[in-house]
């Protein structure tokens, strides 16, 4: 159901998180959303750092703006990417030191920046049958489309991923843990596509992580699908599923990143209308095995980098955009960062530029197809890099 991305060539977003404004000093701290905006000091705070973040990325020029999950605490490594939901759920209790399945995974040790992300993070213990709480979801998206003109894409974490940040102490498989989570999610999200939300974005399905381990089956990546499917079944929007290879703390989980490879079978299977890639990283080296992406899908390429801090030329940015389109179509190609922008890892003005250096790129080669290009309405942003963005 392609609604938001129909009309528009070449269409341009971020995935999601953005720098909070260093006055945005306020958090939920656990509590149900709308209770929080009781909250004077919250709601006014709230209210003006969205209407901050989505002017920011529509002065970029940006086509799909997000609210840069701005409804998440200021807490350390993207914490709250995780722990929004899983505070606001019943059948979850307690802390652990530490996440066992990163560890694992990254083998993160003392010394190393990701043993202090995830000495922070402290997974709570599944005690009991999982519960849907007050997530919120439609009313965070609605407030979020209230104050820009532009469309706003609401996104949120996979259920299949959460089960990385819990301890489960009740179920007797991973496999019906993530179940019932995925049946919790999907209620939320089928109210905030009834609530008028233009996309929806379930972040980051596991699949690409899982395959790079020799003992996952296809069988696990297929249940994976199945899992997904569940959770965006009856969702009646536009709906995207965002990967990329971590996000903790703007820090990359791989330095050479892996390739999608084995993982893009199944993810072909996803009941999606786009799936996002990180391919600023990587300059764009599994764009000959996405370019294999079924006709009834589009691919969503990230042309910014989210983990350094340099803002990438629009020529550099072209340069990928034109690699992307031998594979790929350009009325079935989307423009994206390779994921967030984080709320502690980048600071507020090098996440504006690169908004802006994404949409001069893909001015560039918008001009040299013909098409039309996008404003870019401040004037900083029309100068910051010479001609690309010339009225």
């Amino acid at each position: 159901m392609l609604v938001a991305t129909k009309d528009t060539v070449l269409p341009t977003t971020v995935v999601g998180s953005y720098p909070r404004p260093h006055w945005y000093r306020e958090s939920l701290r656990g509590r149900p959303f709308k209770l929080a905006l009781a909250d004077a000091l919250f709601r006014e705070q709230y209210l003006d750092a969205v209407a901050c973040i989505t002017g920011d990325q529509a002065r970029a020029g940006l086509d799909i703006v997000t609210d840069g999950d701005a409804r998440f605490d200021l807490d350390v490594g993207g914490r709250s990417w995780f722990f929004y939901p899983i505070e606001r759920m019943g059948g979850i209790e307690g802390h652990t030191d530490g996440s066992p399945a990163w560890q694992q995974r990254f083998g993160v040790r003392p010394g190393h920046i990701l043993w202090e992300v995830q000495e922070a993070y402290q997974p709570p213990r599944v005690t009991g049958k999982l519960a849907r709480g007050p997530l919120e979801y439609a009313a965070v998206w609605k407030v979020a489309q209230r104050v820009s003109t532009k469309p706003v894409k609401f996104g949120a974490i996979s259920a299949q991923t959460l089960t990385s940040m819990l301890i489960n102490e009740y179920y007797p498989t991973e496999r019906e843990l993530i179940w019932d989570l995925c049946a919790i999610v999907n209620e939320e999200l089928k109210e905030v596509a009834a609530a008028g939300c233009p996309v929806i974005q379930v972040e980051e399905p596991g699949h690409h992580f899982r395959a790079q381990n020799p003992v996952t089956t296809d069988g696990d990546l297929a249940f994976l699908t199945d899992a997904f499917n569940r959770e965006v079944d009856g969702v009646e929007t536009e709906i995207w599923a965002h990967t990329c290879w971590g996000n903790p703390n703007q820090q990359a989980c791989y330095w050479e990143r892996p390739s999608y490879g084995r993982a893009l079978e199944h993810f072909w299977r996803m009941k999606a209308d786009v799936i996002t890639f990180e391919c600023a990283s990587t300059e764009g080296k599994d764009l000959p095995l996405l370019g294999e992406c079924p006709p009834d899908k589009k691919v969503a390429i990230g042309v910014v980098n989210h983990t350094n801090t340099t803002v990438e030329p629009p020529e550099v940015v072209a340069n990928l955009i034109r690699k992307a389109l031998r594979y790929i179509p350009p009325e079935r190609l989307i423009l994206c960062s390779d994921c967030g922008f984080g709320r502690e890892g980048l600071s507020r003005r090098i996440a504006f530029y690169k908004c802006v250096a994404l949409v001069q790129g893909a001015n560039l080669v918008r001009r040299e197809l013909g098409l039309p290009e996008a404003p870019i309405a401040a004037a900083d942003a029309r100068l910051a890099f010479g001609t690309a963005a010339e009225d």
